[in-house]
């Protein structure tokens, strides 16, 4: 197990290094001027344009302003804001704790019901509950999230005045559990889907029939037999999803008033604030390479069969 955990680790390097590298050449090649664009309509002299870029490392050439990136942070330095002349490492402290608690509270929901409804739906396969459920991971698909998170926002905050239309304050759940739904629910119709096919099919293997026939509750059978047997696919796609979750709420951060890393990433991107948004990505990466390896040490506890070399 430690030499799989190592190998993966090394194998995890050059991932971070061409994921970051795309991201800073795509920044990079964006058209525009983010030093002027600061100026707006006004007459600014070339050579404080000139200065500001010299001070900020933009007059580099392309690759040693990667490098410069890339040894940064390891430092903990994400380069500096154009526009604020804020440390990027500032800006993300500030937004990711937003966005990781918004994340984790829909992965949570997305968990708790989408495993529980898939589980219903494989063990009465076929049943009306069965096309019921069908009918709405479908219905979940085909709404985009910002068709949904409007309709949400209209009816439970302005017809049914449950919660507020925006988040005021992002440290209460409360307030978080609109926009968490609706994160999550595209998620929700998959993982649902996932669950249901992956119990339905164990549902007729010959480890459950022989369960069974043993005289076993079907309590354990349901719950350490075949839920355990069929969550090796849901495992993974949910593993993907943790970083799929923090990368998506750029729209829902939006449609609730969200300040986090999303709102952080489209105020960049406005602005062509390349560093914001690098250094953003570069966190959602490492967070994608640490769910991938923690799920790879999942399989082993799901299934006794697996053993790793």
């Amino acid at each position: 197990m430690g030499r799989y955990v190592v190998r993966r680790l090394l194998q995890m390097i050059p991932v971070f290094i061409g994921s970051t590298f795309l991201v800073f050449s795509m920044m990079f090649a964006l058209p525009g001027d983010p030093v002027r664009a600061l100026f707006g309509e006004q007459t600014i002299d070339p050579t404080q344009i000139a200065r500001i870029k010299h001070d900020l490392g933009l007059d580099k050439p392309f690759l040693a302003q990667y490098w410069d990136y890339l040894t940064g942070i390891f430092q903990g330095d994400f380069g500096t804001q154009i526009a604020s002349q804020r440390p990027v490492a500032d800006v993300i402290s500030e937004a990711f704790p937003t966005t990781v608690r918004l994340a984790l509270f829909a992965f949570v929901f997305l968990v708790v019901v989408g495993i529980t409804l898939g589980v219903i739906g494989g063990l009465r396969p076929n049943t009306l509950t069965d096309r019921t459920l069908l009918v709405l991971a479908l219905l979940l698909i085909s709404a985009p999230s910002f068709v949904l998170g409007y309709l949400f926002q209209y009816f439970f905050a302005f017809v049914l005045n449950w919660t507020e239309p925006n988040v005021q304050d992002a440290t209460d759940y409360g307030q978080l559990l609109l926009p968490a739904i609706v994160l999550s629910a595209l998620s929700l119709a998959y993982v649902t889907r996932l669950t249901r096919t992956s119990v339905a099919e164990n549902l007729r293997a010959d480890y459950v029939r022989t369960a069974i026939a043993k005289g076993l509750p079907r309590r354990r059978v349901i719950g350490v037999h075949l839920v355990r047997n069929s969550m090796i696919p849901v495992v993974t796609f949910l593993g993907i999803e943790i970083g799929t979750l923090m990368g998506g709420a750029i729209v829902t951060e939006g449609i609730f008033n969200v300040r986090g890393v999303g709102y952080e990433i489209f105020e960049a991107l406005s602005r062509r604030e390349g560093s914001t948004v690098v250094g953003i990505v570069t966190l959602i990466v490492v967070v994608y390479l640490a769910a991938s390896l923690l799920v790879d040490l999942l399989y082993a506890v799901l299934d006794p069969r697996i053993r790793y070399a």
